[in-house]
Protein backbone atom coordinates (compact mmCIF):
# COMPACT_ATOMS: atom_id res chain seq x y z
CA UNK A 1 0.00 0.00 0.00
CA UNK A 2 1.17 3.51 -0.80
CA UNK A 3 2.23 5.31 2.40
CA UNK A 4 0.98 8.68 1.13
CA UNK A 5 -2.42 7.23 0.33
CA UNK A 6 -2.60 5.61 3.76
CA UNK A 7 -1.73 8.92 5.48
CA UNK A 8 -4.45 10.70 3.50
CA UNK A 9 -7.00 8.09 4.63
CA UNK A 10 -5.89 8.53 8.26
CA UNK A 11 -6.29 12.31 7.96
CA UNK A 12 -9.77 11.90 6.46
CA UNK A 13 -10.73 9.58 9.30
CA UNK A 14 -9.47 12.13 11.84
CA UNK A 15 -11.63 14.84 10.28
CA UNK A 16 -14.67 12.56 10.33
CA UNK A 17 -14.01 11.59 13.96
CA UNK A 18 -13.82 15.26 14.94
CA UNK A 19 -17.15 15.81 13.19
CA UNK A 20 -18.70 12.90 15.09
CA UNK A 21 -17.39 14.24 18.39
CA UNK A 22 -19.06 17.60 17.63
CA UNK A 23 -22.32 15.84 16.74
CA UNK A 24 -22.24 13.94 20.04
CA UNK A 25 -22.36 17.24 21.91
CA UNK A 26 -25.87 17.90 20.61
CA UNK A 27 -27.29 14.37 20.70
CA UNK A 28 -28.89 13.14 23.89
CA UNK A 29 -29.81 9.91 25.59
CA UNK A 30 -32.31 9.48 28.40
CA UNK A 31 -32.24 6.97 31.21
CA UNK A 32 -34.49 6.39 34.18
CA UNK A 33 -34.64 4.47 37.44
CA UNK A 34 -37.28 3.62 39.98
CA UNK A 35 -39.94 3.03 37.38
CA UNK A 36 -39.35 6.46 35.87
CA UNK A 37 -39.27 8.32 39.18
CA UNK A 38 -35.77 9.60 38.35
CA UNK A 39 -34.85 10.59 34.79
CA UNK A 40 -31.48 11.74 33.49
CA UNK A 41 -30.79 13.32 30.11
CA UNK A 42 -27.16 13.23 29.00
CA UNK A 43 -25.39 14.34 25.83
CA UNK A 44 -23.39 11.97 23.68
CA UNK A 45 -20.21 13.54 25.07
CA UNK A 46 -21.41 12.59 28.58
CA UNK A 47 -22.55 15.95 29.92
CA UNK A 48 -25.63 15.75 32.16
CA UNK A 49 -28.29 18.06 30.72
CA UNK A 50 -31.02 17.43 33.26
CA UNK A 51 -32.11 15.35 36.21
CA UNK A 52 -35.84 15.06 36.90
CA UNK A 53 -37.11 13.65 40.18
CA UNK A 54 -40.76 12.82 40.71
CA UNK A 55 -41.89 14.41 43.97
CA UNK A 56 -43.25 11.02 45.04
CA UNK A 57 -39.64 9.77 45.12
CA UNK A 58 -38.73 12.25 47.85
CA UNK A 59 -39.17 10.49 51.18
CA UNK A 60 -37.30 12.25 54.01
CA UNK A 61 -37.18 8.93 55.85
CA UNK A 62 -35.49 7.13 52.94
CA UNK A 63 -33.04 9.53 51.31
CA UNK A 64 -30.75 6.58 50.56
CA UNK A 65 -33.31 5.10 48.15
CA UNK A 66 -33.49 8.39 46.23
CA UNK A 67 -29.69 8.56 46.11
CA UNK A 68 -29.59 5.02 44.75
CA UNK A 69 -32.14 5.84 42.06
CA UNK A 70 -30.21 8.95 40.96
CA UNK A 71 -26.96 6.96 40.81
CA UNK A 72 -28.65 4.18 38.82
CA UNK A 73 -30.17 6.62 36.33
CA UNK A 74 -26.86 8.46 35.84
CA UNK A 75 -24.98 5.18 35.38
CA UNK A 76 -27.51 4.01 32.80
CA UNK A 77 -27.25 7.34 30.97
CA UNK A 78 -23.44 7.02 30.90
CA UNK A 79 -23.76 3.52 29.46
CA UNK A 80 -26.21 4.73 26.82
CA UNK A 81 -24.00 7.72 25.90
CA UNK A 82 -20.96 5.46 25.59
CA UNK A 83 -22.91 3.10 23.35
CA UNK A 84 -24.08 6.01 21.18
CA UNK A 85 -20.50 7.30 20.84
CA UNK A 86 -19.11 3.84 20.11
CA UNK A 87 -21.71 3.23 17.38
CA UNK A 88 -21.01 6.57 15.73
CA UNK A 89 -17.24 6.07 15.87
CA UNK A 90 -17.58 2.54 14.50
CA UNK A 91 -19.23 4.03 11.43
CA UNK A 92 -16.11 6.17 10.89
CA UNK A 93 -13.46 3.59 11.76
CA UNK A 94 -15.21 0.68 10.09
CA UNK A 95 -15.47 -1.10 13.43
CA UNK A 96 -11.72 -1.12 14.03
CA UNK A 97 -10.73 -0.84 17.66
CA UNK A 98 -8.12 1.88 17.38
CA UNK A 99 -6.44 2.69 20.72
CA UNK A 100 -6.82 6.26 21.88
CA UNK A 101 -9.90 7.09 19.82
CA UNK A 102 -12.41 6.69 22.62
Amino acid sequence: MNFGKMMKQVQQAQVKMAEVQEELKSETVEASAGGGMVKVVMTGDMQVRSVEIDPAAVDPDDVELLSDMVAAAVNEAVRAAQELAANKMAAVTGGLNVPGLM
